[in-house]
């Protein structure tokens, strides 16, 4: 097996970057679409009048999933209107929307993230989901984006809760990324993890205890402060470098297990994953000193850590089997940890996360 790391081209963080972005796409072609989620195109209203607007970037609106649907659409448009590059500007699902379709156009892809919620900008795999939001498939693309622009503007007036949920699924990097150094186990980039890899996945952890609580203050109170920095860094660079260059196991296929279930739609990715990260530890035996921090930072900047607090009832076990059975498929991340793995085993898990989880709350 041979190590592997995967980086972006350029990862450009601070205030007020975003007027870049005209510089940026003449750096890579003529023409631009900029595909943008709603709070994407009010960030472009707001900045009327700026260097932003430009004649050879077409604005489009995502249509919020990223699914084959959307996928398909969105490469019509880049053919129908010869656009040589591509620009993703919006939370996750936006941005691995515009990965999808610049690797499939063949043309290079700027992300410009307007929320720090998960890891998705600086790698090169996407997720695909059914029109109904479920997880289908993991999308691989021959490269990572050209460029990842990250304006603390943004960053700082974007809803605390999606910051803290990049928090969560920043979280999980670490964990993950020992999982599979201790097995062997593939990262995303098919090979095993190099020790970059490994060491920014555990800045990334590191950063998080340090400075989690305060970046959520700042965020609370729109402050650009060096801890938002920090974590909007560990959120989305040592996060996105850690887990692509490393691998994912348990957090990651309980997340996508916990999709099968209608009532977590409406929670994110990220605070999915932190429980995630939860089950891996009743799942591995971890050590108790690691689970009584882990929760209490969890408690700290707001994660979820039972599974009401995802929409989920412990008390039917049956159902929560359904996402049990699917973090267990063939294919799942999960894989990658050390021992035997099988849904009984792995609702265990999850059912003693939520009770260390509701006996700390009591």
């Amino acid at each position: 097996m041979r190590n592997k790391a995967a980086f972006p081209g350029q990862y450009i963080q601070g205030q007020g970057v975003l007027s870049d972005l005209p510089v940026l796409i003449e750096n890579f072609g003529k023409k631009a679409l900029l595909l943008v989620s709603a709070s994407g195109r009010n960030i472009l209203q707001s900045q009327r009048g700026t260097r932003i607007e430009s004649d050879n970037i077409i604005i489009e609106l995502f249509n919020g999933e990223c699914c084959e649907d959307e996928l398909g659409r969105l490469l019509d448009f880049v053919k129908a209107t010869a656009c040589d590059v591509m620009v993703g500007m919006g939370g996750g699902k936006c941005i691995d929307t515009a990965k999808i379709v610049a690797d499939r156009a063949h043309i290079p892809v700027i992300v410009v993230p307007t929320i720090a919620s998960t890891d998705a900008p600086c790698s090169g795999c996407a997720v695909v989901y059914s029109n109904e939001g479920e997880f289908e498939s993991v999308k691989y693309q021959k490269q990572n984006p050209a460029v990842v622009l990250v304006d603390l503007q943004l960053i700082a007036t974007s809803p605390t809760r999606l910051f803290v949920a990049g928090m969560g699924d920043a979280l999980s990097t670490w964990f993950e990324a020992r999982s599979c150094d201790r097995t062997q186990s593939k990262n995303e980039c098919g090979g095993t993890s190099t020790m970059t890899g490994l060491h920014l996945a555990k800045l990334c952890y590191d950063t998080l205890l340090d400075y989690g609580l305060l970046a959520k203050i700042a965020c609370d109170n729109r402050l650009v402060t060096p801890a938002l920095s920090k974590i909007t860094e560990a959120n989305i660079l040592l996060s996105g470098i850690g887990f692509e260059s490393s691998g994912l196991a348990t957090a990651h296929a309980v997340h996508n297990g916990l999709t099968a279930l209608a009532e977590t739609h409406a929670f994110y990715h990220g605070e999915k994953v932190a429980f995630g990260v939860l089950t891996g530890f009743h799942l591995n035996g971890s050590d108790p000193d690691e689970i009584e921090t882990v929760y209490s930072f969890c408690e700290q900047v707001g994660l979820p850590t039972t599974l009401a607090e995802i929409g989920l009832d412990r008390n039917n076990r049956e159902y929560l089997m359904i996402a049990a059975a699917k973090a267990c498929e063939p294919e799942q991340s999960i894989h990658h940890e050390a021992g035997e793995i099988h849904p009984k085993n792995v609702l265990e898990a999850m059912l003693m996360a939520d009770a260390i989880g509701n006996l700390r709350k009591s």
